[in-house]
């Protein structure tokens, strides 16, 4: 038997409050969520309360989804919005760290055993598109929904930071590379 989709879980949960199906959607999300707030807070503790928070937040705000954009995307936006909300907080930090995701400019970047530094040269609306783009493997378009700005803009914060990093560390861009080996 298939399993239920997203959409088909949220309908249950609104219609009949279905707390497993809200716990299904728990299980499928709760990773990429905990894992995206421990790269934003660097404290797993911290990480795991704002993620326990984004899930209350979820099931409270449930009946909002509307539908139009993936669940996951939304699920994502509420932890970043509790992300921002606790930042506000002195003692939270905003440092992040990336996994590997096979992409043009980002393989030397993240085979670097200094992806802390090189993230650090970039603005945080640039570290946060980096991060759910080539740690979170998110498309630009869920990017846009999750930080709410708009696509062109993600577009934009995504090629700046890859040049960035490619001046600063002195990383050949993928069109030069091929053509050194073609």
């Amino acid at each position: 038997m298939d399993e239920p989709s997203d959409e088909e879980l949220v309908a249950r949960v609104v219609a009949a409050e279905d707390t497993a199906a809200f716990e299904t959607l728990v299980r499928r999300h709760q990773s990429k969520v905990r894992n995206w707030l421990r790269q934003l807070t660097r404290d797993p503790a911290r990480a795991d309360d704002l993620s326990q928070e984004t899930f209350i937040r979820a099931w409270q705000r449930l009946r909002t989804f509307e539908g139009r954009g993936k669940f996951a995307s939304w699920v994502m936006k509420i932890a970043f919005n509790s992300f921002l909300q606790a930042r506000r907080r002195p003692d939270y930090g905003t440092a992040v760290a990336l996994t590997e995701r096979e992409d043009d400019v980002v393989v030397p970047f993240l085979e670097s055993p200094d992806v802390d530094k090189m993230l650090a040269v970039l603005g945080t609306d640039e570290r946060h598109v980096m991060i759910l783009c080539y740690a979170h493997g998110m498309s630009h378009g869920d990017v846009s929904e999750v930080l709410d700005i708009p696509l062109g803009t993600v577009k934009s914060h995504a090629q700046r930071a890859k040049t960035k990093i490619r001046e600063r560390f002195r990383i050949e861009a993928p069109a030069a590379r091929r053509a050194r080996r073609g």
